[in-house]
C-alpha cells in the first residue's frame, strides 16, 4: 500500500483523494530544521499515537500507543533525544504530544530522519489532524473523518511518497 502527496494539497491512497495540507514553504527535498517545509522522498510509517482521554483507540493495523501528558518529541538537534519521542524535560526543546488543541488528538509518525538520525536535519514529521488546512510546519494534516479512513487502510509495509 501507498500513500502519495502531490500538488501539495492532495493525499492518495487506494480509490480515496483527500485534501491535506503541508508545510509553510512546501516539498523540499534538502529539508532542516525549523524550515517550515515537509521533506520529499518515500518513506515507512511509525505507530499511530492517539489521545486516550479524547478519543478512541481507532481500528488499524498498526502499532498504537496512548498519549500521556509527559511525552514530547524532541526538535532539538543538540539533544541525544532529537527526533525520539521523549519524557518532557523543560530543558531540552520539544514539540508537546498532549497539546491543548486537537490536531494531535491521532497522529502518526513518518518515518523520516528516524533511523539514522542526522542532526538540524529536520524531526517531528507526522500525519496528524486539521479542521481548516492550515499550512503546517512540515508535517501533513487531514481532517479528521479522512485521517480515520487513512489508518484503516495502512498497515506496518504502507509507505508514504512525497513529491
Amino acid at each position: 500500500m501507498l500513500i502519495t502527496i502531490k500538488n501539495k494539497g492532495t493525499l492518495i491512497i487506494d480509490n480515496f483523494t483527500f485534501k491535506c495540507s503541508v508545510g509553510k514553504n512546501g516539498i523540499k527535498k534538502n529539508k532542516i530544521e525549523g524550515d517550515n517545509a515537509t521533506p520529499r522522498g518515500l518513506f515507512s510509517l511509525g505507530k499511530l499515537y492517539y489521545r486516550a482521554d479524547r478519543v478512541q483507540r481507532p481500528g488499524t493495523r498498526i502499532p498504537t500507543k496512548i498519549i500521556t501528558k509527559k511525552m514530547g518529541w524532541c526538535d532539538d538537534p543538540k539533544s541525544s533525544h532529537y527526533n525520539r519521542e521523549f519524557v518532557v524535560n523543560r530543558k531540552v526543546k520539544h514539540e508537546k504530544l498532549f497539546k491543548k488543541d486537537n490536531s494531535y488528538d491521532y497522529f502518526v509518525v513518518i518515518n523520516y530522519n528516524t533511523k539514522k538520525i542526522i542532526p538540524f536535519k529536520g524531526s517531528a514529521i507526522f500525519i496528524h489532524l486539521t479542521k481548516n488546512y492550515k499550512k503546517t510546519a512540515g508535517c501533513i494534516a487531514l481532517k479528521k473523518k479522512d485521517f480515520l479512513i487513512l489508518i484503516k487502510l495502512i498497515n506496518k509495509k504502507t509507505k508514504i511518497k512525497i513529491y
